[in-house]
């Protein structure tokens, strides 16, 4: 009898951990819909962002702007889930002394999140928004600057 109360306990427990684990990164998986290779074709050049899923806890993409085969802008970005939030993480080659910039989650829903960073020089907000299953708008905002980039997937 003791045995079987043991088993129970132990079956229960399991099943517990079990289910917190599927819950872990819930709040990143609102975001995945990013998960897609997006391109901007402009008379200018190219813009693109390629986002996969580097493990459980982070989204990474490869952000492009190439015209006449040169590439004039490049950056790397992580979506990486932190405890129960999110962070942006974004790196430019030759600038910011090659240093990431960090920006915190203000908002998410299924369709959008918006990260802001008050003490960087620009962007300061960054908004990424599903328009529909094909289309994503990425908007950079600060000091009342703002540029939009609508993107369709590749």
């Amino acid at each position: 009898m003791k045995n079987k109360y043991i088993v129970i306990i132990a079956l229960l427990f399991l099943f517990v951990a079990c289910k917190k684990e599927e819950n872990r990164f819930a709040t990143l998986e609102k975001a995945n819909w990013v998960l897609q290779e997006w391109e901007n074709k402009t008379p200018d050049g190219d813009f693109s962002e390629k986002w996969r899923r580097q493990n459980d806890s982070t989204f990474y993409a490869e952000s492009f702007f190439i015209a006449k085969q040169d590439t004039l802008f490049a950056e790397t970005i992580q979506l990486i889930q932190r405890d129960t939030s999110l962070v942006l993480i974004i790196t430019v080659p030759n600038q910011n002394e090659e240093k990431p910039v960090t920006f915190k989650l203000t908002s998410l829903t299924d369709k959008e999140f918006v990260f802001e960073n008050p003490t960087h020089d620009f962007p300061k907000k960054i908004r990424y928004t599903l328009v529909n299953q094909d289309s994503l708008y990425a908007e950079i905002s600060g000091d009342g600057k703002k540029q939009g980039y609508p993107f369709k997937k590749k």
